[in-house]
């Protein structure tokens, strides 16, 4: 589920089950009932767990994803900045780096996703509610200072891929300055050609999104290219830096 989106595209309408979207949810429910016991075991004993990565990875190929790496993932102690176009850019993005996520406050409460998210550590904020601004950036703050990788959606919503949306600079005032060690690293995803069709957008709700791209014969293509990450000192402020990752993402992807 996109952490980034809010209440208008949760509500499932429209199902169509296919026998192989049907075998496709077989495998990421099958995948969920190996991890779910040493997860929660795990969690006993640590915040951070391995069983979180191995899922998402799975439940990515299990949904028809073929993933290809262009560049270096910084593998800790970063903020990833990518642009959003579906679902499936939690499950490649987390099974590839075990990334956990920036997300909308009211996916929280959701049945299923939501606790999923929590278990990944996502961190939750309300984009729209500037009094707590400054809390939710130290909350970013503290996320990114347990060392695991975090991903911000700056779009704040999913796009539909022929164009990139503003970038929002709010929160990434977070790491400017950056704690000690972090980085900033530019991603862009790109699932190609046939990017608008496999792009979540308001027309559909998740679960009808969810079964139609399931539903394909054949594997959906995405590439997720790590670009170079950013030097601190080259800018002055968060716009500067949101500005920057935009303009890389969007040459990236061949778009303006």
């Amino acid at each position: 589920m996109s952490p980034s989106t809010g209440a208008s595209k949760a509500a499932p309408t429209g199902l169509s089950m296919t026998p192989r979207a049907t075998w496709r949810i077989i495998l990421i429910a099958l995948g969920l009932a190996v991890i779910i016991l040493p997860h929660l075991l795990w969690r006993l004993f640590s915040r951070r767990t391995p069983f979180a990565r191995m899922f998402l990875r799975w439940a990515a190929w299990a949904a028809g994803a073929r993933i290809t790496i262009i560049g270096t993932p910084i593998r800790r102690d970063v903020l990833y900045i990518a642009n959003h176009i579906s679902w499936l850019d939690i499950l490649a993005l987390s099974g590839k780096t075990g990334c956990a996520f920036i997300a909308k406050a009211d996916m929280a409460p959701w049945p299923v996703l939501g606790w999923l998210a929590s278990q990944n550590n996502s961190v939750y904020v309300e984009r729209d509610n500037r009094r707590s601004v400054h809390h939710q950036a130290s909350a970013v703050q503290a996320a990114l200072e347990t060392s695991q990788p975090l991903t911000l959606f700056p779009e704040g919503t999913t796009a539909n891929g022929l164009a990139l949306l503003p970038f929002r600079s709010s929160l990434i005032a977070a790491v400017t300055p950056p704690p000690q060690g972090v980085m900033i690293q530019p991603v862009a995803l790109d699932y190609g050609p046939d990017v608008a069709d496999i792009a979540w957008t308001d027309a559909e709700s998740v679960g009808t999104n969810a079964l139609r791209l399931m539903g394909k014969y054949r594997r959906i293509p995405l590439r997720i290219s790590f670009l170079e990450p950013l030097s601190h000192s080259d800018f002055d402020n968060r716009k500067a830096i949101a500005a920057h990752s935009r303009a890389e993402i969007a040459a990236a992807l061949g778009l303006d």
